[in-house]
């Protein structure tokens, strides 16, 4: 199913409360221009961002706002709305909300119908960078994840980017056109994760190869990318592994991350979770590192600076794309490049041995910021994508490597 296509499917929004709110109306455009029927519940916060009379004019419903209603609730209104949607959509999905959903609180028309709910439900967090990183935050996302049995949630976002309040971080409620997609997913199937039952490698940030006890080489990567990645695998259905670098970033919900340093323990890392379905090497891995680290700081001393002696790291995207049983069935590589991107991009393409390379240019404004523009190349020719969030660019890579297995 594509998100061009939801004839005949029902969709319960639920609008929480935050500046986010207003995403929500273009969704409810997009789901109707889709074909989907939607009614809406708005929160009490909800509507200090949205006004019932918008949404009802978007839906052709009635927007239910209250739990104590007496012409809903004669007919345990709150129970027939969670049961007559395919797919409950929290957009935005607030730190309440979710706290909510995940401790099986229920004091208000919007807990009570997701607890009441036999359907999925699809989570579009909204909030503070801070808020999001909490780890109260985390676990009640992961507790929703995780409950045996239970049929399901699953989460979309945040991106990253500038907030309301003028911070910058994950926080920001994935856009309209992304939770459109996502719906289209998750009514696709039976439960619309297309990567359940695939395992991923992803290697995410930059080594630190040492040369004392104080100092080392390194490339400059901030693993936003390879992070959005890992993440966007998993909401796919995918069980990721992220093997990262030394990076100021939360572990994405739903993925089991590995920290290290050097290229060594990189490569040892991703060789001990192999045999894998799919393998995303986009780690800024250095080139070289010192043969022989000095055991104690190297000192300034009369006649300049020491002689280092470089030997090459592994090279751990040719290895993992070498042939034989540990081989993923997919993998795919980054290339990193100030000039000639196709050049060099082909070039590794063909070297390395893997599927894919995925192609950007850093010479602008690229090393932690929250935007991209790759281009992907394959055997069969170059697709350049437009400048999007990395959230975007990741997402977009999983569903290619979704519509691969498929095919």
């Amino acid at each position: 199913m594509t998100a061009s296509s939801l004839s005949g499917r029902k969709v319960l929004l639920i609008v929480g409360g935050g500046i986010a709110g207003y995403k929500a109306l273009e969704l409810t455009r997009l789901l109707k221009k889709a074909g989907a029927e939607v009614m809406s519940l708005l929160t009490p916060a909800g509507a200090e961002f949205v006004t019932p009379m918008s949404l009802a004019a978007l839906t052709g419903h009635p927007v239910r706002q209250a739990l104590f209603m007496p012409e809903d609730e004669t007919a345990m209104g709150h129970i027939e709305l969670s049961r007559w949607a395919d797919l409950v959509v929290v957009a935005p999905a607030t730190a309440g909300l979710i706290a909510k959903a995940a401790n099986g609180l229920a004091d208000d028309l919007a807990s009570t119908t997701l607890l009441a709910t036999d359907k999925k439900v699809l989570l579009a967090p909204a909030m503070n960078v801070r808020m999001w990183l909490h780890p109260a935050v985390q676990a009640n996302v992961e507790r929703l994840k995780s409950f045996d049995g239970f049929h399901g949630v699953a989460v979309v976002g945040p991106d990253e980017g500038e907030m309301a309040c003028g911070e910058f971080g994950p926080g920001r409620m994935a856009e309209p056109a992304v939770i459109l997609d996502e719906i289209a997913r998750l009514l696709a199937g039976p439960d619309g994760r297309p990567l359940t039952g695939k395992t991923a490698v992803v290697t995410a940030g930059p080594t630190f190869e040492p040369i004392d006890p104080v100092r080392g080489l390194t490339n400059r990567s901030s693993g936003k990318q390879g992070y959005a990645v890992a993440a966007a695998l998993a909401e796919l259905g995918a069980e990721v592994t992220l093997i990262s670098g030394p990076v100021a970033l939360e572990a994405p919900v739903g993925v089991t991350r590995l920290w290290v340093e050097a290229a060594t323990e990189m490569k040892a890392a991703v060789e001990a979770h192999l045999p894998a379905d799919i393998a995303v090497m986009s780690a800024a891995v250095a080139d070289w590192r010192v043969d022989g680290v000095a055991s104690g700081k190297i000192k300034k001393k009369p006649g300049g600076p020491p002689s280092l002696a470089l030997i090459e790291n592994p090279d751990i995207l040719a290895g993992v794309s070498a042939p034989g049983p540990k081989r993923p069935g997919l993998v795919v590589g980054f290339a990193a490049e100030t000039s000639d991107l196709e050049a060099n991009a082909r070039a590794k393409l063909s070297k390395k041995g893997c599927d894919w390379i995925v192609g950007n240019d850093v010479s602008d404004d690229v090393f932690g910021s929250d935007g991209n523009t790759v281009t992907l190349f394959t055997r069969d020719g170059a697709e350049p994508w437009p400048r999007q969030s990395k959230g975007e660019v990741a997402r977009k890579i999983a569903q290619r490597i979704a519509d691969h297995f498929k095919a």
